[in-house]
C-alpha cells in the first residue's frame, strides 16, 4: 500500500509519463526509515551545537541568553537547512541514474552517496567557500555583526532555500550554486542602491559574466558529450540489453554497473568537495558575525606561529613607509576599501596599507599571541588582515613599483593573513557534510522521477544512465581544473537528454521546457528574492 507521499509521486510521475512507473519510484520510506532519519538528524543538530559550545567556551566567551543566541541558533539553522536542500538537488542528481537503473538500491546508494559527500567536504581545501563569501559587499563583511551584516547573512540564506524548495517541489533540477551567486548579486545591488549608486564592482560583474557563461555552456557540453557517447557505444557494444530499460528491479551487467557505481562514487566527492565549501563558507560568516572572539582569528595559533606572524608585518610596514607619506586626514582603511570597489591605485594606497599593516603589528606585539588578544579587538584585527590581504590579492594582478623583497614580504603576510582569518574548524566541515546527506536520503525521489522518466518519452536505460553519468564526472573534473562553476545538476540531466536524443526516444518537451526556463530564471529570481529580503531586513532590523 502507498502511503499519501507515495500516492501523490505516482500521480505526478504519470502525468510525465506514457510507460510504467518504475518500482524504485513507488518504494517509500517505512517507520524504521522514518525513525532512522529522525535520529540521525538529532544527533547531527546535537553534535553540532555541541561543538559549537565548546569552541565558545574555550575562548572565553560569554554567550547570555536572549536575542544573541536566538539570532546564533536561527541562523546556523537557516545555514545548515540551505545545505539540507542543495541534497535535494544536487546529490540527487549524483545518485540518479545508479538508482533508476538499479545499480544500487536506493538506500544504499544516497548512503554511499552522503558518505562520499562527507569525504569531499572534510578534505576540501576551503578556498570555494571564502572565494563564494568574497563575492559579497566588502562593506557589508567589515561590518559582518551589525545589523546590515546579519540582514545581508539572512537575505542570501533565505532566497536561497526558497528558489530551491520551489523547484524541487515542481521537480526541477536546477543549481544551487547559481541561485546562491544570484542571491549574492541580489544583495550587493540592493545594498549598493540603498547607498545611493547603482551597479556592482568590476570583480562581480566579472563573477556573473563567468557564471553565465557556465550556465549557458554546460547543458550544451551535457548533451552533445553524451549524444556521440552514446552512439559509440551502441556501435562498438555486442550487448544489447545494455539499450534496454530496467525491468523491475534487475540490476545492468557487471561491467556497466561498476562504471555507475565508480561514477555515482566521483560525482558526489566532487560535490561535496565544491558545494559542500558554500555552506562552510556561510556559516563561517555567521560565526564570525556572532561570535567574533571565537571565530573571526584563528585563536589556536602558537606562540611561535603568532611570532611568526608578526615578524612579516613589522618588515612590510616598515617597507611601505618608505613609498612615500599618507595625505593629511586621510583614512587608511578608507582608502584600501575605496580600492576595492573601484581598483584605481592612487598615491596614497600603499601608505595606506602600511598603515594598516603596522595596525596589525602593534596588536600582534602587545599581546604577544592571538588567544590573548582582547574581544574589542578581535574584530578589528581581522578586518584590517581581510583588508590587507585583498589589497595585496588585487595588487597582484596590477602593476605596481615595488621591490622584490617588499613583494615577497606582502606575499608572505597574505598567506599567514589567510591562514590566520580562514580557517574552518572540522565540526563545521562534518555538519555541512551531514546536512548534505541528509537532505538527500529524504528528497531524491523527485529528482530521481525527472532524470529517469520526465525527460524522455521511454525510460532511461542502462547504457544511456552510464553515459550520462560519465560525462557529468568528466565534465565537471575538467571544469574544476580550470576553475569554471558548472553545475552538477545541469551537465547530468542536459546529458540524459542527449542520450535521449541519440537513442531516437525523443525528448518530453513540457520537461525540458520548464527545465530551461527554471535555468534562465534562477540568477534573476535569485537576485529579485535577495534584494527584496535584504531591503526588508534592513527596514525591520
Amino acid at each position: 500500500m502507498l502511503d499519501r507521499y507515495g500516492l501523490l509521486e505516482v500521480m505526478r510521475a504519470s502525468r510525465l509519463t506514457q510507460f510504467p512507473i518504475s518500482p524504485v519510484l513507488r518504494e517509500t520510506h517505512g517507520l524504521k526509515g522514518r525513525l532512522t532519519f529522525f535520529l540521525l538528524l538529532a544527533g547531527a543538530l546535537v553534535f553540532t551545537f555541541v561543538s559549537l559550545g565548546h569552541d565558545i567556551r574555550a575562548s572565553g566567551t560569554t554567550l547570555q541568553p536572549g536575542w544573541p543566541m536566538a539570532i546564533l541558533v536561527v541562523a546556523l539553522l537557516v545555514a545548515l537547512s540551505f545545505e539540507f536542500i542543495n541534497g535535494f538537488h544536487d546529490t540527487a542528481n549524483a545518485v540518479a541514474t545508479v538508482i533508476y537503473t538499479n545499480a544500487l538500491p536506493p538506500r544504499f546508494a544516497v548512503a554511499w552517496s552522503g558518505v562520499w559527500n562527507f569525504l569531499g567536504v572534510l578534505f576540501s581545501s576551503g578556498a570555494v567557500a571564502f572565494a563564494i563569501v568574497a563575492l559579497l559587499p566588502l562593506d557589508l563583511l567589515l561590518e559582518v555583526d551589525s545589523s546590515a551584516g546579519l540582514a545581508m547573512i539572512f537575505a542570501l540564506l533565505i532566497a536561497s532555500i526558497l528558489w530551491n524548495l520551489g523547484t524541487w517541489w515542481l521537480g526541477l533540477p536546477v543549481s544551487s550554486s547559481h541561485t546562491l551567486i544570484g542571491s549574492i548579486v541580489g544583495i550587493g545591488l540592493a545594498h549598493g542602491a540603498m547607498a545611493g549608486h547603482l551597479g556592482l564592482s568590476g570583480s562581480a560583474w566579472s563573477q556573473l559574466l563567468t557564471v553565465g557563461y557556465a550556465l549557458l555552456l554546460s547543458p550544451v557540453v551535457g548533451f552533445f558529450s553524451a549524444f556521440v557517447l552514446l552512439r559509440a557505444m551502441s556501435a562498438s557494444l555486442r550487448n544489447r540489453t545494455l539499450f534496454h530499460a530496467p525491468e523491475g528491479r534487475t540490476p545492468p551487467p557487471w561491467r556497466i554497473r561498476g562504471l555507475l557505481i565508480v561514477t555515482c562514487t566521483g560525482v558526489s566527492f566532487a560535490h561535496g568537495s565544491n558545494d559542500g565549501q558554500k555552506g562552510i563558507g556561510l556559516i563561517m560568516l555567521i560565526l564570525i558575525a556572532t561570535v567574533p572572539l571565537a571565530f573571526a582569528v584563528d585563536r589556536a595559533h602558537s606562540p611561535e606561529q603568532t611570532r611568526h606572524l608578526l615578524a612579516v608585518p613589522q618588515a612590510s610596514h616598515a617597507q611601505l613607509q618608505r613609498t612615500g607619506s599618507l595625505a593629511p586626514g586621510a583614512n587608511p582603511q578608507q582608502v584600501l576599501l575605496a580600492y576595492q570597489q573601484d581598483q584605481h591605485a592612487g598615491p596614497d594606497l600603499l601608505p595606506s596599507l602600511g598603515a594598516v599593516v603596522g595596525d596589525i603589528a602593534t596588536r600582534l606585539e602587545r599581546h604577544g599571541e592571538m588567544a590573548r588578544v582582547p574581544s574589542e579587538e578581535v574584530q578589528e584585527l581581522r578586518n584590517d588582515l581581510y583588508l590587507s590581504v585583498e589589497t595585496i590579492r588585487l595588487l597582484d594582478r596590477s602593476e605596481q613599483n615595488i621591490d622584490l623583497e617588499t613583494w615577497s614580504n606582502l606575499q608572505a603576510l597574505r598567506s599567514g593573513g589567510e591562514q590566520t582569518i580562514r580557517f574552518i574548524p572540522v565540526w563545521v566541515k562534518v555538519a555541512v557534510a551531514l546536512a548534505l546527506g541528509l537532505g538527500t536520503l529524504v528528497g531524491w525521489r523527485r529528482i530521481v522521477t525527472t532524470v529517469g522518466e520526465g525527460i524522455g518519452k521511454a525510460p532511461l536505460t542502462y547504457a544511456q544512465g552510464a553515459a550520462a553519468q560519465l560525462v557529468a564526472m568528466l565534465t565537471i573534473g575538467a571544469a574544476d581544473g580550470f576553475g569554471l562553476p558548472v553545475s552538477t545538476t545541469h551537465v547530468l540531466s542536459s546529458g540524459v537528454a542527449g542520450t535521449m536524443a541519440a537513442n531516437g526516444s525523443g525528448l518530453q518537451w513540457p520537461t525540458i521546457r520548464n527545465m530551461l526556463l527554471a535555468w534562465v530564471l534562477t540568477l534573476p529570481a535569485a537576485i529579485g528574492l535577495a534584494a527584496g529580503l535584504y531591503w526588508l531586513f534592513m527596514k525591520v532590523l
